[in-house]
């Protein structure tokens, strides 16, 4: 065998060695890459919130079982009230510390398994999975308790918020489409109370 031979045999595994752990800690970024951008594509960007397209394929989730199973299922639309005011009064940033509050403060008060979204400037989504009607607004006039008594803290005032919230039950037969309209309209009619 000749000294150069020996030399690539010797060199060899190592560089081989080397580059497979190379390769292997490249394919662990790029996979933690792909999380990454998967879960901001879910996401609201202010509020960390489910965004609009996470929130609709959970309520096709949710029309299904209740179509299939007859399970129970709310859907809750909660606007903010006075945003625009506060966006003129106090700034822009003031109005995404009132979203960004309301998003904390509405997560700290649901279960674990309902999705709360942000859908559009505004309006909120929340998704109540095994639940019927009656205990859906329960909670709804619940949220609006607390939200109304937690104003957010714009450091030299706080201002309150108000919501108007919109309950419906998914019932079996119902499309996604049908119970964001259904939801759509009943929050048009609680925005005007």
């Amino acid at each position: 065998m000749s000294k150069h031979a020996s030399d690539f045999t010797a060199a060899g595994p190592a560089s081989l060695t080397d580059e497979n752990a190379l390769l292997r800690a490249s394919l662990a970024e790029a996979r933690a890459r792909i999380e990454a951008l998967e879960a901001s594509a879910e996401n609201d960007p202010l509020t960390g919130l489910a965004n609009g397209a996470r929130f609709e394929r959970e309520l096709e989730r949710v029309t299904s079982q209740a179509q299939r199973h007859g399970t129970p299922a709310a859907l809750l639309y909660i606007d903010l009230r006075g945003l625009k005011t506060i966006n003129a009064r106090h700034g822009r940033f003031a109005g995404d510390a009132a979203l960004i509050h309301v998003a904390k403060l509405l997560s700290g008060l649901i279960r674990g398994g309902d999705l709360l979204a942000r859908i559009g400037g505004d309006l909120f989504a929340l998704i109540l999975d095994h639940l019927d009607h009656n205990s859906a607004i329960e909670t709804a006039e619940r949220l609006v308790r607390c939200i109304a008594a937690e104003p957010v803290d714009l450091g030299p005032c706080a201002v309150p918020i108000e919501a108007a919230v919109a309950v419906i039950a998914i019932l079996p037969g119902d499309s996604v489409r049908e119970a964001m309209l259904r939801a759509s309209r009943n929050l048009a009619l609680a925005r005007e109370a």
